[in-house]
């Protein structure tokens, strides 16, 4: 059963967030997995038909931005909410550490290679924000190099929407208490021990410099073109919700059609 729901977490342009003060456990008025099934499915559905419509126009494109801190959920989102999509008309692109030829071109270099073609959603695990995330925490490259990065993503993707391309981004948020309960899963169960790596350890000593820069890359960056969504993603099922929600609003609000069809197929007769 679908439930309407007016409840969005859009960072408008002219109200900064603070991380701090946004629950990552808020779920509006559902208690729990079973609550948002019959909702979840629904937003599948709409999503499987409005991705058929995209890609069956073939004039536009949706760009998909996921970020979090370690252990946050893109895997899990993009296995949850994107199942049963045709997978023709979707790619995933997950950025890890530069290569000597990606890091000898501009930081947006890469990125711009991965971009959706016409009829495509293109999903970013990890994006052109780690070029003012990770550096930033690091201290990879000096301030004066990252922070003037903030209007050059603004105006790469303010170009790409001149290119047909829709860009929505989501942070998915979750608390540092939620971190160390999935941490100390993965080292409980053999099966996930693939998923753990002791940087992860190393990373979380970073946690308030991440949010600080995950806060300042989210309020430089929510524009109007290309919007932010902070994501409560302490529960697993909700978050799943919101971002499926999102997207097919977002796709439905596009209004992709089918092309016209070929004239006379009404006249035509399948030979035997």
């Amino acid at each position: 059963m679908n439930i309407p729901s007016n409840v969005s977490y859009q960072v408008r342009p002219d109200k900064p967030i603070v991380l701090a003060k946004i629950d990552p456990n808020a779920s509006e008025n559902y208690k729990n997995k079973k609550d948002v099934e019959d909702e979840l499915e629904y937003q599948r559905q709409r999503l499987q038909n409005l991705q058929e419509r995209l890609y069956a126009e073939h004039q536009r494109s949706l760009l998909i931005v996921l970020q979090a801190m370690d252990t946050g959920g893109k895997d899990g989102t993009i296995k949850h909410v994107f199942s049963g999509i045709n997978p023709q008309g979707c790619q995933v692109w997950s950025f890890k550490t530069p290569s000597q030829e990606e890091s000898s071109h501009d930081f947006l270099w890469r990125y711009h290679h991965r971009v959706p073609q016409q009829g495509m959603i293109s999903i970013f695990n990890r994006s052109h924000y780690e070029d003012v995330l990770i550096v930033r925490v690091k201290q990879l490259v000096p301030q004066e190099v990252w922070e003037k990065r903030y209007q050059l993503i603004n105006e790469f993707e303010y170009m790409l929407t001149l290119n047909k391309i829709k860009i929505i981004k989501f942070f998915l948020h979750i608390s540092k208490d939620e971190q160390k309960r999935r941490l100390e899963s993965r080292l409980q169960n053999p099966d996930k021990h693939w998923k753990f790596s002791h940087s992860d350890i190393k990373e979380r000593l970073f946690w308030d410099e991440y949010q600080t820069a995950f806060e300042d890359a989210i309020n430089h960056c929510s524009t109007a073109y290309a919007p932010w969504y902070v994501v409560p993603a302490n529960k697993k099922w909700y978050r799943n919700l919101v971002v499926a929600r999102t997207i097919t609003d977002t796709i439905e609000a596009m209004n992709p059609q089918y092309p016209k069809a070929e004239e006379g197929l009404d006249k035509v007769i399948v030979p035997d």
